[in-house]
């Protein structure tokens, strides 16, 4: 692995306050939907003991009305430290649902106000939130009168036209008085009509300068921030002052960890000072064997797991083949753990062709 100089980083704040906060502080990987799922979940625990892990979005109509409790809030006591985040609007809604969570074995209950999907706005979930900040406020306290467990908050940094810090501030403010545990920042404002979620994840300018800003005006909140960061030297440099503004407790990685997931065998080290040797790949290749096999004795399918592990092998002689041997094969109906084990055999065999060319 190539050697990075990364900036000064205070481990030892994260790790205190890592043992007795929310999602907030150190690192977390991003909810995503149809993406961060049970079987994700459990592959990037493989790589990562200590990161918070999201479940992807659940609506409050998904829980309360869908009459499968198992298949909206089932995951594995491996997922641990795990956050549910919710999608709802209704406060009584919200609160029964974050006490299902709570039972159901989660370890904090995050309520979504930054997805600006269409489908969702239409039933106020979402990033549209954000123009009723009493809503969420009244949300929160509902929820944390609930649960024992932390409740977060996951926002944009403002909305459509909205173009003033204030607006953000005052938005804070009364998430911070309703009791909220932390905030996880993506540093862009949504456009709600007009762009699509791709887009809103692109063109919105970045504004990381706004949630130091959040940071230096609520200090005693856990803030962490989100939005275009794609490496540990730049999700790093947050934690430490940023334009004469201070630095934020934690830092939120999404499509870089999905897409590069053996960056997260970095992060116990980095971001809470865990002195352990760095898992192979073949380490972790091993250890979800076991896994793979019970899911497919169990009736189902090899892709429904290895479609998240697609880029293990990412910037390696082999990352390409290893993923169009597994896409061209997982899919079919009879495949089984042999697809794995014969995509890493050829991952070896060519990163050994590239070693006898040198």
């Amino acid at each position: 692995m190539t050697d990075i100089n990364y900036p000064n980083l205070s481990q030892e704040a994260i790790i205190n306050n890592r043992t007795h906060s929310s999602s907030a502080v150190g690192f977390s990987v991003a909810p995503m939907l149809d993406w961060t799922d049970r079987h994700c979940r459990y592959f990037h625990r493989q790589l990562t003991n200590q990161a918070w892990l999201y479940s992807e979005m659940v609506t409050t109509g998904a829980i309360i009305y869908g009459d499968n409790l198992p298949r909206f809030l089932g995951h594995s006591d491996e997922d641990a430290p795990v956050v549910l985040q919710l999608g709802g609007s209704d406060s009584k809604d919200l609160a029964t649902c974050a006490k299902l969570g709570e039972e159901w074995g989660y370890s904090e209950i995050n309520l979504n106000v930054g997805c600006p999907s269409d489908r969702v706005q239409n039933n106020m979930i979402g990033a549209c939130l954000f123009g009723h900040p009493e809503l969420v406020a009244e949300n929160v306290a509902a929820m944390k009168a609930k649960v024992n467990i932390p409740v977060t908050v996951k926002t944009r940094i403002g909305i459509d036209e909205q173009e003033d810090f204030d607006t953000l501030y005052h938005f804070v403010k009364g998430l911070d008085s309703a009791g909220v545990d932390g905030l996880i920042i993506h540093a862009r404002k949504a456009w709600l009509q007009g762009l699509s979620p791709k887009e809103n994840r692109e063109i919105p300018p970045l504004r990381y300068d706004w949630v130091h800003r959040i940071k230096a005006e609520f200090p005693d909140l856990d803030i962490a921030i989100n939005g275009g960061i794609k490496s540990h030297e730049l999700a790093l440099e947050h934690f430490q002052d940023h334009q004469e503004l201070p630095p934020v407790d934690g830092v939120m990685l999404g499509r870089t960890a999905y897409e590069q997931p053996y960056i997260l065998s970095e992060v116990d080290n980095l971001y809470y000072g865990v002195e352990s040797p760095v898992i192979t790949r073949e380490q972790v290749l091993k250890n979800m064997y076991p896994y793979i096999e019970a899911h497919l004795s169990n009736g189902g399918k090899l892709i429904q797991v290895s479609r998240h592990m697609l880029g293990l092998f990412h910037g390696l002689p082999g990352g390409r083949i290893w993923r169009r041997h597994i896409s061209e094969n997982a899919f079919k109906q009879t495949s089984g753990i042999e697809i794995i084990e014969h995509a890493y055999q050829l991952v070896k065999d060519e990163i050994k062709r590239m070693e006898d060319r040198v």
